[in-house]
């Protein structure tokens, strides 16, 4: 039972590591010339003022919808993980985790909305840019947490406490 616990934890920890990353990191769209853009600035290096400009990247209500939706993840999944702490350690023995599960599925809800969003809408997000990129490995985390969420959501609605 212990081990049981142990992975559920584990892989609650890997799913908060990938949304954070996800969220905050700066690598949803690398372009051709190997720069990155994430989901809250646009910086450029620009050489002939050897400056960087940075502005906001939310003039479209679809960005801002993929950054809601992940910001609503990272914080679905963290008060997951707190409940189940508190389940864990005030819980009668045979008690269900359903809260926590639900939780966690919707955090699944909406890092999986915010990366579809993100997928089709990619080309509007970028129409200042030069042609061509391709998503970057902020954007694969997103959807890489999008299953591991719905598994451990899954878990946590199946596991009873036992002592």
């Amino acid at each position: 039972m212990s081990f049981l616990l142990f992975a559920i934890t584990g892989l609650h920890v890997v799913i908060l590591v990938l949304l954070f990353v996800a969220t905050l990191d700066k690598s949803w769209w690398v372009l051709p010339d190997d720069e990155t853009v994430n989901l809250w600035y646009d910086c450029l290096y620009d050489n002939t003022t050897q400056s960087w400009m940075c502005a906001s990247v939310a003039e479209s209500q679809w960005l801002q919808a993929v950054q809601a939706l992940m910001v609503l993840a990272m914080l679905f999944s963290s008060f997951a993980f707190i409940l189940f702490m508190y389940q864990l350690y005030t819980m009668e023995r045979g008690g269900l985790f359903y809260a926590t599960g639900v939780c966690q599925l919707l955090a699944c809800i909406s890092v999986f909305t915010a990366a579809l969003i993100y997928t089709i809408h990619v080309d509007k997000f970028h129409l200042r840019r030069q042609s061509g990129g391709s998503f970057g490995y902020c954007f694969v985390l997103a959807w890489l947490a999008f299953p591991l969420a719905l598994l451990s959501g899954i878990m946590y609605i199946h596991l009873r406490k036992r002592e």
